[in-house]
């Protein structure tokens, strides 16, 4: 009996807990990539999906990068995700350093349970509380800056403050689940060598960023890899709960685009080849993305996923 199956036979309870995500994962996922070629179609659903289509090639992808705001679309969905996942890994991490100096556990529950909580509550709920604090007029937000002498700002209405609106709101909205990720990593770390440290005269600081910060390297690694596929995915729910025309020129990302064209009223009518096309493009930038991740934590990291 080979290795193989020597794991599979001592592991099996394991397998059998794993059988419904993948079959999950082969159902949702993969079964629906066959209708991949309506992205090479004039699709019209009364023919079915494999019925006698129009075949256009890569008509579909050339439209939609014809489109004028195609371009800055696309820069605003890269330059949106780009500071979320930054930031997303940036905020967390070092809240979870802070938390992990707190020798009160009593205090540090309630810290992580308190910023865990929006993770939560969805974006339609969280959109208007968001519209009610961010008010111009009466939001408790520009009521405060008022206090200080500054002039209320328009978060959703001004286009140059409106992206960062989303990233930072964003980031306050998850950043306590991958706190826990992360506080999680660290609780596993030896004791040992923090004692040892501590004996050779290494301060909090010191065993932070030579004990703690290695030792978590592989968690961090890995969710950044696993957001570099996410690149062009800026967040579809967020963003369509709170943009508006007004802020279109830095706001619109490509799902929102997508979804004005394929069953808004941009183009008329339903076009599923146009979403569907764009969103192998997606895809495939992700992919690409994805696995130049895994490059540079194999490279530098010395991190393999598999």
């Amino acid at each position: 009996m080979t290795g193989r199956w020597l794991n599979i036979r001592k592991n099996w309870p394991l397998f059998v807990m794993l059988a419904p995500a993948v079959a999950i994962l082969f159902v949702f996922s993969y079964i629906p990539m066959a209708g991949i070629v309506i992205a090479f179609q004039r699709f019209v659903p009364a023919k079915g999906l494999f019925g006698p289509q129009e075949w256009v090639g890569l008509k579909n992808f050339a439209y939609v990068f014809s489109l004028r705001n195609t371009g800055q679309v696309i820069f605003n969905t890269v330059y949106i995700s780009f500071f979320k996942i930054l930031l997303g890994i940036l905020v967390p991490l070092t809240v979870s350093l802070l938390l992990n100096e707190v020798r009160r556990s009593w205090y540090k529950r309630t810290v992580q349970t308190i910023i865990y909580f929006p993770y939560f509550i969805s974006w339609v709920i969280l959109s208007g509380i968001l519209f009610d604090i961010l008010s111009p007029s009466t939001g408790i937000v520009n009521s405060f800056l008022g206090w200080l002498g500054i002039q209320p700002i328009y978060f959703l209405g001004t286009a140059s403050v409106f992206p960062w609106t989303i990233i930072f709101s964003d980031v306050w909205k998850n950043y306590g689940f991958n706190t826990i990720l992360y506080m999680a990593a660290i609780t596993q770390l030896p004791q040992d060598l923090y004692e040892s440290a501590g004996m050779d005269g290494a301060g909090r600081l010191r065993c932070a960023w030579s004990i703690t910060m290695p030792g978590i390297l592989p968690i961090v690694m890995l969710t950044a890899v696993l957001a570099m596929g996410s690149i062009l995915n800026a967040g579809f729910e967020q963003v369509y709960n709170l943009v508006s025309p007004v802020v279109y020129s830095t706001g619109d990302i490509i799902d929102t685009l997508v979804f004005r064209m394929s069953i808004g009223s941009t183009t008329g009518g339903a076009q599923y080849s146009l979403a569907t096309a764009i969103g192998l493009f997606k895809s495939g930038v992700s992919f690409v993305m994805i696995s130049t991740g895994y490059y540079l934590a194999y490279r530098f990291a010395d991190y393999k996923v598999f």
